[in-house]
């Protein structure tokens, strides 16, 4: 899908609960390697801690992430998603010791609206590594958490 479509029609509101999805460039599974995907699990804390936004769930795939958030004040959604994958992409190729493209152009966004239950769609997310068939229980998988638990 072109980066032009991705941005058609997306709102970015304050307070507001979002399910983001990003994907690694040309979909490689770089989040094999466990580091990897550790790195860019301190880039998402950095901006829950510095009140960017309020994590609710998330998991990381090898080649994708699953994020819900409620939005801060402080940021736009496109700049939230910058951030996040210039510091984890610049966190990953100091630790490779290289450069490249970690993450596609863009991201997939959902607003959630009001009659959606927030829960539901945290389930639905961290359930995404027993869909995959990776995992046969969802405690067998590492990279996932939720603020339910």
């Amino acid at each position: 899908m072109p980066r032009d479509n991705l941005l058609k029609g997306r709102i970015s509101l304050a307070h507001h609960a979002y399910h983001v999805t990003l994907c690694t460039h040309n979909r490689l599974p770089l989040f094999r390697d466990f580091t990897d995907a550790r790195l860019v699990v301190t880039e998402m804390r950095k901006l829950h801690e510095d009140s960017i936004l309020n994590s609710l769930a998330w998991v990381i795939m090898p080649d994708h992430l699953h994020w819900l958030f409620q939005l801060g004040e402080q940021m736009t959604l496109s700049e939230t998603m910058k951030r996040l994958k210039a510091r984890s992409a610049h966190a990953i190729n100091h630790y490779h010791g290289r450069n490249g493209m970690i993450w596609q152009k863009g991201f997939y966004d959902h607003a959630l609206r009001g009659e959606e239950d927030v829960q539901c769609v945290a389930r639905y997310i961290v359930a995404n590594p027993l869909r995959a068939g990776l995992v046969e229980k969802i405690g067998d998988y590492s990279l996932w958490d939720a603020i339910w638990l």
